[in-house]
């Protein structure tokens, strides 16, 4: 796991292509603290740099940026390549009638150039299996290659400043080029605002983008941002719309067994300590199971614990690993351990982010990487066997509402809104044991007030967007417009998909690779630590996506699928309980400990002297929060961290 960077410029420019792109580079020393490297060709204005966190093939073989034997390619490569010794076997037996390769170590970079020089960029990527981002410069074409992992487990960012293409892993290499000039892109924004993330290809800046999952794109030597072809080697919309296995449940439960066994072994290869993320939920059990199944020694897990009761999981990850036979680390974290990890936000995520889990995530990294270098988590699990409440419950209230009139439903609204999420939270925790286990939810007020929004939708497709939206962007940012995205383009919308699996579909394109995995990215490698997600390895989601959905949702429960492995591995009461979030209790610490900050940061007249935000709707969110009679812990999050990395 690494961090690359990099620039390719007009010969003339004038740049000094090695001292700039040093500097570039040295912002990305979390992402790979064990070496660096700079190759540049003046005469054509490239210049690729690397930072190397050192995983597979320690010796100096590995580094980086690396050249192919004929010399035609050099590679800057940031991830891995779970697949590389067996491209390494295929690629011996192909030249076994000529010369053979005379391979120099043992690193996947070494395997991904032979393969590229064999097989070309496209053919050679579409036959990796990994997590990557790699900047490639072709000599003979004299262009440059940026390619991007099938899901986007690994960053990259690219764009023209003047006269100079800039690219890397995270945007603050690219903000330290001495020709930077960045102006915020007020669309983008007002995309942020709906969503608490910036979804591909967008970036807060104007010039830059986001390369978007399964894509290369190419830019010639004198080519400009009108020039840069983009070309999809992979697609999920493709896999979708593929038909369904007919299929039975004990072959079903086989296949995703073997093929997700395969994938935590490939993932457990490493030459330094591996360990695995445990929650104590299904998706990490699972993991953790196949790992130690496959393990002659205790696996090392990971967990960190709340005292707020709604909040904790520990307790379950801990009988979990006892179970198991893990060597198992927990961490129980204050108020004050949290808020300490705030002020870092700004820097460590780049870009406005705003997923309050990001705070137990770079606090569950910081403790991981103490113990090991590389740790495996269940990240994806929910997105492809339906783990959210949401696939549950939103296809049913739809149902169950489309023939009601409006008004009856608005008043119906009305109602739900009226209690607290509190009041309803104190209400379910005297009430709750009369109810089925099914409506036995945490945070239940929170979750009644989401259901109060749905009541009033028009459509179903209304209905996922009312509730993965927060704020309607273009309302509150001055001078912004809506733009399309991945989730919001019909064109991108698969025709022959329920709407729970629509659901799916979108949060898979856009909620997993823009939130879920830029949060575990930029913590894990914050600190020097690579995580694995084995979940995502594309077979895996191919078999997925080739099942029928009641599979995976099954008699009102998700991630059915999943849960009938992991019962072969560990008891049912250990794993059977209500799903909760990874989060911490933003809402109360923004009335509490966190009010003076968040006070600065909402203040009327500095919002408007800032002129991006229309501060009147902010600030009646934030008097409303401080009642106690609402949450808008979500939207106000969103706000502060546009705020706090503004300041930055």
């Amino acid at each position: 796991m690494c961090g690359i960077a990099g620039q390719l410029t007009r010969s003339n420019s004038g740049i000094d292509l090695t001292g700039s792109t040093k500097v570039m580079i040295e912002q990305l020393t979390h992402r790979g603290p064990d070496d660096m490297g700079i190759w540049k060709d003046e005469s054509s204005g490239i210049c690729l740099a690397h930072r190397r966190l050192s995983i597979l093939d320690l010796s100096p073989h590995g580094h980086q940026p690396m050249c192919s034997p004929d010399g035609r390619f050099i590679i800057a490569f940031n991830g891995e390549i779970y697949n590389h010794v067996l491209l390494r076997k295929e690629l011996e037996n192909v030249d076994s009638h000529s010369s053979s390769i005379q391979w120099r170590g043992r690193s996947d970079t070494e395997v991904m150039l032979a393969a590229i020089s064999h097989w070309g960029v496209h053919e050679a990527t579409k036959r990796f299996t990994g997590m990557f981002s790699f900047a490639l410069w072709d000599r003979n074409e004299r262009s440059l290659y940026l390619v991007r992992d099938r899901v986007g487990e690994k960053p990259l960012y690219f764009g023209w400043v003047g006269e100079t293409l800039l690219f890397g892993s995270e945007l603050k290499a690219l903000r330290s080029h001495p020709n930077w000039r960045g102006e915020i892109d007020r669309d983008a924004l007002a995309l942020y605002m709906q969503f608490n993330y910036i979804p591909a290809p967008y970036s807060i800046y104007k010039s830059i983008k986001k390369l978007e999952p399964g894509c290369i794109t190419k830019i010639s030597e004198n080519g400009s941002m009108d020039d840069v072809e983009l070309q999809r080697y992979w697609s999920l919309q493709d896999i979708v719309t593929q038909p369904r296995q007919n299929i039975s449940d004990i072959a079903a439960i086989e296949q995703t067994e073997s093929i997700l066994s395969a994938a935590v072994k490939r993932q457990m290869v490493a030459d330094v300590p591996l360990g695995a993320f445990l929650s104590g939920g299904v998706d990490s059990s699972l993991i953790v199971a196949l790992m130690q199944n496959q393990s002659i020694q205790p696996v090392h897990t990971f967990t960190i614990g709340f005292n707020e009761t709604s909040f904790n999981e520990a307790d379950h990850a801990a009988a979990v690993a006892h179970h198991l036979g893990t060597e198992h680390t927990e961490f129980y974290v204050s108020p004050q351990d949290a808020m300490n990890i705030i002020p870092l936000l700004p820097t460590l995520y780049d870009e406005p982010f705003a997923d309050v889990s990001q705070i137990p995530t770079y606090l569950l990294s910081k403790l991981t990487r103490d113990h090991v270098t590389v740790s495996l988590s269940g990240d994806g699990g929910d997105e492809l066997f339906g783990g959210y409440n949401r696939y549950l419950w939103g296809a049913n209230i739809w149902d169950r509402i489309k023939y009601l009139p409006l008004p009856l439903r608005q008043v119906f609204a009305a109602l739900l809104y009226k209690p607290s999420p509190s009041s309803w939270d104190k209400f379910f925790s005297i009430f709750g044991f009369l109810l089925p286990n099914r409506f036995q939810y945490s945070s239940a007020g929170d979750k009644l007030h989401k259901l109060a929004k749905l009541v009033s939708a028009n459509s179903a497709n209304d209905v996922f967007f009312e509730l993965i939206s927060l704020w309607k962007g273009t309302d509150i940012v001055l001078g912004s417009k809506a733009v399309k995205t991945l989730a919001t383009d019909p064109s991108h919308w698969p025709s022959n998909l329920g709407f729970s699996e629509f659901m799916m579909y979108q949060d898979t394109q856009s909620y997993l690779p823009d939130d879920i995995l830029v949060k575990v990215d930029r913590a894990s490698m914050g600190v020097g630590l690579e995580s694995r997600a084995p979940f995502l390895d594309h077979q895996l989601i191919k078999l997925a996506w080739s099942l029928p959905l009641n599979m995976k949702i099954r008699n009102t429960q998700g991630k059915w699928l999943l849960r009938k492995i992991l019962h072969k591995y560990v008891p049912r009461d250990l794993i059977e309980r209500p799903k909760m979030g990874f989060g911490v209790p933003i809402g109360d610490w923004l009335r509490g400990p966190l009010r003076d900050w968040a006070e600065e940061l909402l203040d009327e007249s500095r919002i408007h002297s800032e002129g991006y935000l229309e501060a009147a709707p902010i600030r009646k969110k934030w008097n409303e929060h401080l009642s106690g009679k609402l949450n808008w812990q979500d939207h106000l999050w969103g706000i502060l961290m546009f705020q706090a990395w503004l300041d930055i």
